[in-house]
């Protein structure tokens, strides 16, 4: 099976899990990217079971209203039973790097008051450890060469993301992204919290105290689930 099919397989085990451990009436918890697009698409369905739906990014916000999801408010939802993302890399204890689509900071929030997060993904985004994809770094415009020369001590390459037509790309929130490469990742939750303390920085994609509870990974064989609580 190619990639897009492993991404299709995944997204629809997600519905499945979702549908039989989320009670009618809840509301759902939805990331951002082409796997999270296939378990928008899967769950589209049987949208009036929810009470509605919270969503990391404008491009899932439209996809889900596209579908009839009534998109929610985070500061009205009280309790969230669910959240289901993508991940850009993820290791054997459930920390990920995420961010590729540029909705770091919305992600985290929302996975902040999940009960149970759920990474979905095809089997190439496990890694040992993290590093190999360029880390996102969500930083206010004016402190974009503060924390670039921070990211460089590090030991990583800092590059300011940029659209084809050269102008610098900008999140929802309104800021830019530094794409860090370079960088091997031993300990995530140390590092997190070290680049989160630097003064001009949203957040970096690095998810360690958001990290996965549960991975659905999509293979050839068919789709392994992964419980990282025994990881941790």
């Amino acid at each position: 099976m190619n990639q897009d099919e492993l991404k299709q397989r995944v997204g629809q085990a997600a519905a499945e899990y979702v549908l039989a451990h989320v009670p009618e009436g809840a509301v759902l918890g939805v990331g951002t990217g082409s796997t999270a697009n296939c378990f928008i698409d899967a769950i589209a369905p049987y949208r009036d079971r929810f009470a509605g739906a919270l969503s990391s990014s404008s491009g899932s916000t439209h996809r889900l209203q596209q579908h009839g999801f009534t998109v929610l408010d985070p500061n009205d939802v009280d309790t969230l039973p669910i959240y289901v993302d993508g991940a850009d890399e993820i290791d054997p204890a459930g920390n990920m790097i995420k961010g590729g689509g540029g909705a770091l900071t919305r992600e985290k929030i929302i996975a902040s008051i999940a009960d149970l997060f759920i990474c979905i993904a095809d089997e190439s985004k496990r890694v040992p450890f993290l590093g190999t994809f360029a880390l996102p770094v969500e930083v206010v415009p004016m402190a974009r060469e503060v924390v670039s020369r921070k990211l460089l001590s590090l030991g990583g390459t800092p590059s300011l993301r940029k659209m084809p037509d050269g102008s610098a790309f900008v999140t929802d929130n309104g800021h830019q992204i530094l794409d860090t490469t370079g960088l091997v990742i031993h300990d995530p939750l140390q590092f997190e919290c070290l680049v989160n303390g630097w003064p001009g920085v949203l957040t970096t994609g690095v998810f360690s105290l958001q990290h996965a509870h549960l991975g659905m990974f999509g293979t050839t064989g068919g789709i392994e689930i992964v419980d990282f609580s025994q990881s941790r």
